[in-house]
């Protein structure tokens, strides 16, 4: 199977959060082809259209967002809650109108928290 080609920037400077669009690209692309792209680059999918994300967050961004899991996953336990606590990367799928199919699915995020109360949103890819 050949690889997906991952539109490059013109000046080889990382580029955070700009689409896919600035590269010259006009498709709009699906889950199907996000779980395609073989290489270590952290992007999302926003109405079909591929965004950058910067490559490791700062110290301080991480040491804010460890204490938000920490302080949520204390809180669903001491309530007994059934919510699930996860953290990036995790690939949070946001279907238009409840497709379930990759290739239908055009919006994928990778939140640095996330909380999930129904299970049955979640399969072994998030």
């Amino acid at each position: 199977m050949k690889e997906k080609e991952y539109p490059q920037s013109n000046s080889g400077v990382p580029k955070a959060m700009e689409p896919a669009a600035e590269y010259g690209s006009q498709k709009l692309y699906t889950y199907a082809d996000y779980r395609t792209w073989a290489d270590d680059k952290r992007r999302e999918l926003i109405d079909g259209i591929i965004y950058d994300l910067l490559s490791a967050p700062m110290r301080m961004h991480q040491r804010i967002s460890k204490n938000i899991l920490f302080f949520l996953e204390y809180f669903i336990r001491r309530r007994k809650g059934k919510c699930e606590v996860y953290h990036a990367p995790f690939d949070v799928r946001l279907p238009r109108n409840g497709e379930t199919a990759d290739n239908e699915i055009y919006t994928v995020v990778q939140p640095d928290i996330c909380v999930v109360c129904d299970p049955s949103k979640l399969d072994e890819r998030g």
